[in-house]
């Protein structure tokens, strides 16, 4: 199998390491093509006002000054185009992506990318669990059970157009209690924590804080299975279409 890595944290984050040493138990065929830099909330942005730069590291390995799907989409459609991958592989994330999370997330548009070009495509993440940990995060559960949930994934055909998202909890591997297949979670808005504060030159400056997460009957959300410290399997599709939506907005112009 041919399988492209990719992630948002850059091409020389720590989590890309544990991903390569991952897909290598699956295939030795492994492609790297990913940001210079850390784009981490970039979404599904695209480079278009200025130019993007390519360059090889080393035997399958590049890197694009660019965004995640930027360099999704030089990978398959200039670097590999000639033998395109089988599979797309985007992370680890260092950081939960969960709940409205994959609107924003760099990590997820990467694998959004390859689903859009009709590939399999999966998005992983590990969570931790103090703020601040920079490149200390532990990427152990990711680690230890990246392949017991790869494993069936890649076993199976997956839908046209769709994608799985993976999070890891922040336990050590033997405390994280199995994987649960759940939907996406959504946090409390209304209760999102903007900090001020002030700089030394007194001048105002803020930092966004998430909401809680919105309790579910079962506990049936990425958002509490993490927090319940199961890895969190999601499957995301691309048409954000509100089918209930439609004969509603009909009857509107139908009148």
């Amino acid at each position: 199998m041919r399988i492209l890595l990719t992630n948002d944290d850059g091409v020389n984050a720590t989590g890309l390491k544990v991903l390569e040493k991952i897909a290598r138990s699956f295939s030795d065929d492994i492609w790297i093509v990913a940001p210079t830099e850390e784009q981490s909330g970039a979404g599904h942005s695209l480079t278009l006002a200025q130019p993007v730069r390519l360059r090889q590291l080393g035997e399958r390995r590049f890197c694009v000054t660019g965004t995640p799907t930027d360099a999704v989409m030089m990978a398959i459609a200039h670097i590999m185009k000639d033998d395109p991958p089988e599979l797309v592989l985007s992370g680890v994330n260092r950081g939960a992506n969960l709940g409205e999370d994959v609107t924003y997330s760099g990590t997820v548009s990467a694998a959004m990318e390859g689903a859009l070009a009709g590939i399999p495509s999966i998005a992983l993440s590990q969570s931790y669990a103090r703020e601040g940990m920079g490149d200390s995060v532990p990427f152990a559960a990711a680690e230890a059970w990246a392949g017991e949930v790869l494993g069936p994934l890649l076993a199976a055909p997956m839908e046209r157009r769709t994608l799985v998202n993976i999070n890891f909890p922040a336990l050590a591997p033997d405390q994280v209690k199995g994987i649960r297949v759940v939907q996406q979670g959504l946090r409390d808005y209304g209760r999102l924590r903007i900090v001020q504060r002030t700089d030394t030159r007194g001048y105002d400056y803020f930092w966004f804080g998430l909401g809680p997460m919105i309790e579910t009957p079962g506990h049936s959300t990425d958002l509490e299975a993490v927090a319940d410290g199961y890895v969190a399997v999601t499957p995301l599709h691309l048409d954000l279409t509100h089918g209930p939506s439609l004969p509603r907005l009909q009857d509107l112009y139908n009148r």
